[in-house]
């Protein structure tokens, strides 16, 4: 009984517990052909929890999607609105490649072309700020030889790295 009445108070201490919010994006400047590459990683129910909040009403299932030209939109749109990028200066849009499911997470694709080098980048960063508070965004960027990583705790939302 006393085993019993343990198990039952462990699993229900376990269903406060919450996994981490952490996102990761990594950026690598690909100097030969002169693009910036952007890969976001977030795990695939606090995307699609996030998403639903944009669009009421729909069925947001990302690895299954009933539309998947809609839910490459949305999950562009997404994150576009939630990842901003300023190289030495001056804004850039980024290009969306697509997306894809590995493991629990959605690893979602973009580059930004014709970037001559890079000196000065700031990131804007605010993930699942809209969904969770305990947000953690990790951002890694590669420049060359030069690697620099910074983690965002919500609410920060920006750094800016310099090479």
């Amino acid at each position: 009984m006393a085993t019993m009445l343990h198990q039952w108070l462990m699993l229900a201490f376990m269903g406060f517990l919450h996994p981490f919010f952490v996102s990761m994006t990594d950026m690598n400047y690909n100097a030969k052909d002169k693009e910036l590459e952007v890969s976001v990683r977030i795990f695939t129910d606090d995307l699609e929890n996030s998403i639903r909040k944009y669009h009421p009403g729909i069925k947001v299932d990302v690895i299954h999607p009933a539309n998947q030209q809609q839910m490459n939109q949305f999950v562009n749109e997404y994150i576009q609105k939630h990842l901003q990028l300023k190289i030495n200066g001056g804004a850039v849009q980024m290009a969306f490649a697509g997306y894809e499911q590995q493991s629990e997470s959605i690893w979602s694709y973009f580059e930004v072309k014709n970037v001559a080098g890079i000196k000065k980048l700031d990131v804007t960063n605010n993930i699942l700020h809209d969904y969770n508070t305990n947000q953690i965004n990790m951002l890694h960027v590669m420049v060359g030889s030069n690697e620099q990583n910074y983690k965002l705790d919500y609410p920060d939302k920006s750094t800016t790295f310099g090479f």
